[in-house]
């Protein structure tokens, strides 16, 4: 499989014009594509191909004066900008089919120099590669400082610099995993774990394990609405403004970033050491809409869940998610008894057929690991469901973390 390890860049000035450059340009191309196609759309033309605008938009374009500074940049960034454009036609169809899962996707539409998130990628056709010094040579940049938080186990395929909200630089590599390697450095286990999400504990293990919520938003709080208040209070268009608008954007940072370390710490944790997994699907949606929607989002529960996913299909653990209706927090654990449904207030009860009482948490994460079939036969070994491979991510494809948490 594939995954992204993502590094911070340090860029000099010089070469932060560079990029600059290249972010621009690639931006020009792109909505020339979406722009020919819409002309040809409603002109009732067939779509242009591919081949034909890269010729039309940056062969024939770098030859007349309104383009030519097309050429001050890597060709091979200026086909990749074409190549984002017709992925993003390619999925916007296969979603007007219904043959796309998830949410309905719009039209492509037009970059804006004034995007939070610019970025470029180079392939091996680049003829990119790491110094001997360990600098990342670009083409027509230079040699960028990188800060390597780990060494990358092949060599990479491509390599996209990103720039985000908060102005910071990242290199994100795209690596084929070796699954050799991968088994053994988690050989395999006979323990399986039920988790239980929720909002006052993060989550709850079958085994008995409370793990708190940090609540980074919730502690950032004070800090980004100081910010936001002085942003509002900055004339448009100046100096000043651009300077609180990216401190609100750097808090932000911090915030997302420390959700994201926690995240992947807990995730690899819990693969490491168990052989099944078994969690429950949350209507996150859903919650988001109630007036907890400010501490669902704080937690969030789907990120965790994707990083469960793509590890357990790269270390070859099952993951088994349960149905959201099923009712875990209303089944005694020890007898069976459904006892009903209970209001969020009631944190410990006890059964009415059997008597014990229950922690409703722990309850709930061992009814999860029970409903999900994770049993342990009489010799020890484990008895898991067939597995189900879990849809590969792409770790860090959506805003990079400061070092390459993708593990």
């Amino acid at each position: 499989m594939q995954l992204r390890y993502a590094f911070r860049l340090y860029p000099d000035a010089a070469q932060q014009t560079a990029l600059a450059r290249a972010f621009g340009c690639a931006r020009v191309v792109f909505n020339d594509a979406v722009r020919a196609r819409e002309d040809a759309r409603q002109a009732g033309r067939p779509f242009p191909t591919a081949g034909g605008l890269s010729r039309k938009l940056i062969t024939e374009a770098k030859q007349t004066k309104e383009r030519s500074w097309l050429g001050e940049v890597s060709v091979v960034v200026l086909q990749q900008s074409l190549r984002d454009a017709e992925s993003a036609y390619r999925n916007f169809f296969t979603s007007l089919r219904g043959a796309r899962k998830g949410p309905k996707l719009g039209a492509p539409r037009f970059k804006s120099r004034k995007d939070a998130r610019q970025s470029v990628r180079f392939t091996a056709n680049a003829r990119w590669n790491i110094t001997g010094s360990g600098r990342l040579s670009l083409p027509k940049i230079g040699a960028v400082k990188v800060k390597w938080s780990r060494t990358l186990p092949t060599t990479p395929t491509s390599v996209t610099v990103v720039k985000d909200a908060a102005g910071r630089y990242f290199a994100s590599f795209v690596i084929d995993t070796d699954p050799a390697a991968d088994a053994t450095r988690m050989p395999d286990t006979a323990h399986t774990i039920g988790i239980d999400l929720g909002l006052t504990h993060f989550a709850v293990l079958s085994d008995g394990t409370k793990i708190d919520s940090p609540r980074f938003l919730r502690r950032a709080e004070k800090k980004l609405k100081k910010a936001q208040r002085e942003l509002s209070r900055k004339q448009k268009g100046s100096k000043n403004r651009a300077k609180a608008r990216l401190k609100v954007a750097r808090a932000h940072a911090r915030v997302a970033d420390a959700r994201r370390e926690f995240h992947h710490q807990l995730s690899t944790k819990l693969i490491s050491e168990n052989q099944g997994i078994a969690v429950e699907d949350l209507a996150v949606k859903a919650l988001a809409r109630t007036r907890l929607a400010k501490s669902v989002h704080d937690a969030g529960w789907s990120s965790f869940i994707s990083m469960l996913e793509y590890k357990a299909e790269r270390y070859g653990r099952t993951l088994v998610t349960i149905g959201r209706f099923e009712p875990t927090s209303q089944v005694c654990s020890t007898c069976g008894v459904k006892d009903g449904p209970k209001p969020l207030n009631v944190r410990e009860w006890t059964c009415s057929a059997c008597g014990t009482v229950h922690d409703r948490d722990h309850n709930a994460a061992i009814n999860v690991k029970t409903a999900a079939g994770l049993a342990v036969s009489a010799c020890g070994a484990p008895v898991r469901p067939e597995s189900v491979l879990a849809q590969c991510e792409e770790t860090g494809s959506h805003g990079f973390p400061t070092g390459s948490r993708v593990a």
